[in-house]
């Protein structure tokens, strides 16, 4: 069982993929801006941060960046309906493990998570 932060301004894409990283048997904290979860990355250390690039606050690759700051080793996944080559590349660039189009299915995201958390394993 793994702690995943989900950072999405979409309180619908948030539910929908707490619904399918719990049904997996992971802990789910939810944020709703940059900001909040900056926060909540700061003061819970998860496994895992799911990240997305557009919200209102700030944007996801400024809160890539600030993560990665506060912590290295941050495992992050960039998940955007933004699909463009670039914006995969410039995440990439920017640090970002793995970088998914949305809408994401769910064995893309269990599969995703369960290889990021797998090598954290071994």
């Amino acid at each position: 069982m793994a702690s995943i932060i989900i950072a999405d301004d979409s309180a619908f894409t948030r539910r929908t993929h707490r619904r399918i990283l719990e049904s997996d048997g992971h802990v789910v904290l939810e944020a709703a801006s940059g900001m909040a979860a900056l926060e909540s990355f700061a003061v819970n250390r998860p496994d895992l941060l799911l990240l997305d690039l557009t919200m209102e606050d700030m944007s996801g690759l400024d809160v890539l960046t600030r993560v990665l700051e506060m912590d290295s080793t941050a495992r992050v996944v960039v998940i955007s309906a933004d699909v463009q080559r670039s914006t995969a590349q410039l995440v990439a660039d920017a640090g970002a493990l793995r970088f998914l189009g949305k809408p994401v299915t769910s064995e893309t995201l269990l599969g995703t998570v369960r290889e990021l958390l797998s090598e954290i394993a071994s």
